[in-house]
């Protein structure tokens, strides 16, 4: 039986790649660490755009230096075995890296954009972009100074593919987040409306999200040990 499978990830799928979490039980995220309101917001950018640029060239450079590891790579076998048989994954994720497409993903929808493109806010163009972002480059589309900021979502800002994601969500026979924090919404409630469908929902976490209480099954452990194991598992079947 083909089956659709939609899948949500957060942080925690990255993080064995070298890549930190933006929050986590311990408190040791990237927002206990630096203030999110004085990086992540137009806000800050209007008020200290060469901080924000230099907080997230450091940032670009280390995705730069990562690999993809054997969670992302699973979610591309998923993928290629789902079409084969006539389904589907559909691979949503928080975070801004592109290391599920290194990992031979073809179809992912970067609800929070993706760090190496650059956006101009005067024409709204988006290109990559993989070296350090200041107030001098020059928009490649409409040749604008100053205008380019990360293609990443800040805090008060609306997130990507919303109409997209809730569409391929209500086609789905399966949900499952991996890596997520459970806190950070609208993809927090995913899961919520997964289940007033009656689709069955399964978590994999390095340890209970804040939203566990919502899903029918439950893997914890390291995402490069425990992803494997599950796609095997769903391949199988």
């Amino acid at each position: 039986m083909s089956r659709n499978v939609f899948v949500l990830t957060g942080a925690g799928v990255s993080a064995e790649s070298g890549l930190g979490t933006f929050r986590d039980k311990a408190g040791e995220g990237i927002w206990a660490r630096f203030d999110p309101m004085a990086l992540a917001t137009p806000e800050a950018f209007a008020r200290d755009p060469r901080r924000v640029l230099a907080f997230y060239d450091a940032r670009r450079r280390n995705l730069l230096g990562a690999q993809p590891n054997p969670a992302h790579h699973a979610l591309a076998r998923l993928e290629q075995g789902l079409a084969a048989s006539g389904g589907k994954l559909t691979l949503v994720t928080q975070n801004i890296d592109d290391l599920h497409e290194r990992a031979g993903s073809k179809d992912v929808l970067h609800m929070h954009g993706e760090l190496l493109k650059a956006r101009c806010e005067l024409c709204d163009a988006v290109g990559p972009w993989t070296g350090d972002l200041t107030v001098d480059d020059v928009c490649p589309a409409c040749h604008s100074v100053g205008a380019l900021r990360p293609h990443v979502v800040w805090f008060g800002e609306l997130p990507l593919h919303l109409d997209e994601i809730e569409a391929q969500l209500r086609r789905a026979d399966l949900f499952v987040a991996i890596g997520t924090s459970g806190a950070v919404y609208p993809a927090a409630g995913f899961v919520a409306e997964a289940r007033a469908q009656g689709v069955a929902t399964c978590e994999i976490n390095l340890d209970a999200a804040d939203n566990a209480f919502l899903f029918d099954d439950a893997r914890y452990g390291p995402a490069s040990e425990i992803v494997p194991l599950f796609v095997d598992e769903l391949l199988a079947t």
